[in-house]
């Protein structure tokens, strides 16, 4: 797994987005989504192993990230904060997919086959996933304490310092949850 490219943007060129979005500039708004959308779209679909779900997440993290702009504290690296927001957006969609499958077991047997299933077969997609597809499904299947570190740092390319501010947790304890999650995934992968 590469880590993706380091953002072109500088912190000034967010900082000048960031006060035009306050603003009530939209070129704001289109400067932030433009430079950091791809990051928040990786991550969200390393997170829910799925495309249309990533797509969703992203959206949403964006309306939470410019609804909450002026929370936003300009001494910090934007990415970082709007990071932050879509793993507060993954965090929500996993919630809100656990709360989807309590109430399809809660159907009766009639209205259950109205239910879309969110799960693909595990035979079909075991035979028809190709490399990549397998690495994604992998990285979803990590519990969360190790798939936000890798996914912070291995695909997006963040300091563990900023990584452990992000996730509110000691440096250590992300450099401990990157090896326990690098070790996991391989058996995944390989099993």
């Amino acid at each position: 797994m590469t880590a993706a490219p380091r953002q072109s943007n500088t912190h000034e060129d967010d900082a000048r987005a960031v006060a035009l979005a306050l603003a009530g500039d939209h070129s704001g708004h289109e400067a932030l989504m433009a430079a950091h959308r791809g990051a928040v779209f990786r991550m969200a679909h390393g997170y829910t192993g799925s495309e249309a779900d990533a797509l969703d997440v992203t959206q949403d993290a964006f309306v939470a990230a410019f609804l909450g702009l002026h929370r936003y504290d300009p001494a910090r690296p934007f990415r970082a904060w709007v990071l932050r927001v879509a793993l507060n957006k993954c965090r929500d969609w996993t919630r809100r997919r656990a709360v989807r499958r309590l109430f399809a077991f809660a159907l009766p047997i009639e209205h259950a086959a109205q239910v879309p299933d969110t799960q693909p077969d595990p035979e079909a997609a075991l035979a028809s996933r190709q490399e990549v597809a397998r690495i994604h499904a992998a990285v979803a299947a990590l519990p969360d304490a190790l798939k936000e570190p890798l996914l912070l740092c291995a695909m997006e390319g963040v300091a563990q310092e900023q990584a452990a501010t992000i996730l509110g947790i000691s440096r250590k304890a992300v450099e401990t949850r990157l090896y326990r999650a690098r070790q996991k995934l391989s058996h995944l992968v390989e099993g």
